[in-house]
């Protein structure tokens, strides 16, 4: 399914081998939440999405277990910003955003978090509204 869908909606893609199962189980142990079964489900069929700027859409599962861990202990972020522990990022954009599941009182949603400001906004709902405005609207569509 969501193969599919990327390759509708960006032709030039080129799929990765899917994540290890192994590896969700990990990204839960680490982070202390549950991984969005969409995320899960988008996995294990190629174990990240970049577009043709090499702009990470959706991390690998490695990454997002490397970068929520760093992002989380890293002193000077503990300073800066709020705390990222309700957070789960998962992908970036050329213009500097990255992309995080947050749970909601209506279920998962996706921010927007802007490292200049400590801004998070809802942007999305879902993985598949969320790879639509990626690959359709360019690289502002989240501001």
């Amino acid at each position: 399914m969501w193969r599919l869908l990327i390759g509708e909606l960006y032709p030039e893609v080129e799929f990765l081998e899917p994540a290890k199962e192994a590896l969700f189980w990990r990204i839960e142990e680490a982070l202390g939440m549950p991984v969005p079964w969409e995320l899960v489900e988008l996995l294990r069929e190629t174990n990240g999405v970049w577009n043709e700027y090499g702009d990470a859409v959706v991390w690998s599962a490695e990454r997002i277990i490397e970068d929520n861990l760093a992002m989380r202990s890293e002193p000077d972020y503990r300073e800066l910003y709020a705390p990222f522990d309700n957070l789960m990022f998962f992908g970036d954009s050329d213009m500097g955003p990255q992309f995080a599941y947050v749970h909601t009182g209506y279920g998962p949603g996706i921010i927007s978090w802007d490292h200049e400001t400590d801004e998070r906004r809802l942007v999305v709902v879902s993985l598949r509204d969320y790879l639509v405005r990626r690959f359709t609207q360019g690289s502002d569509w989240s501001r």
